[in-house]
């Protein structure tokens, strides 16, 4: 099972996203869930320094990521795809996500802000990364991957 992360330039809420649910997959045994992210308007460039920042901070460490334009392919190999916003959602919808495996959440774009902006949308994309975490595992073991409740 692969889960994707999307938002737009794939410098800060994605690349936080996916490297705080790695972690709390880690955490509890599910190592053999992927978890990748991507942009809508994604260059290749990497993670924004108020990010690596934020995630340093929790011991994490994104200096290797290189940001990804999200495509087809990401969206065909995708267990779950979670948006970052709903404007995220309707351009995974339009490059072929299935829509009973996308998750839409409201997650403010920190690109721009302060330190402070940063740490909150962490702590926000923690909160949210911890309970998917939880409800990934429980279903992964269930085998029920069939639908995702927009939480």
């Amino acid at each position: 099972m692969t889960v994707l992360f999307l938002c737009t330039g794939n410098t800060c809420r994605s690349p936080m996203a996916a490297a705080l649910l790695r972690a709390e997959l880690d955490k509890r045994g599910g190592h053999d869930i992927m978890v990748e992210s991507a942009g809508v308007c994604a260059s290749g460039g990497p993670a924004s320094p108020l990010a690596l920042a934020v995630m340093r901070e929790r011991g994490l460490n994104l200096a290797a990521h290189r940001s990804t334009q999200a495509g087809p392919e990401h969206f065909r190999r995708a267990g779950l795809v979670v948006a970052m916003s709903r404007s995220h959602g309707a351009a995974a919808a339009a490059m072929g996500a299935d829509p009973t495996r996308l998750l839409t959440w409201d997650i403010p774009d920190p690109f721009g802000g302060s330190l402070e902006t940063y740490r909150r949308i962490r702590d926000m994309l923690q909160e949210k990364t911890t309970v998917l975490a939880e409800t990934l595992l429980s279903q992964y073991k269930e085998g029920d991957q069939s639908t995702w409740t927009n939480t």
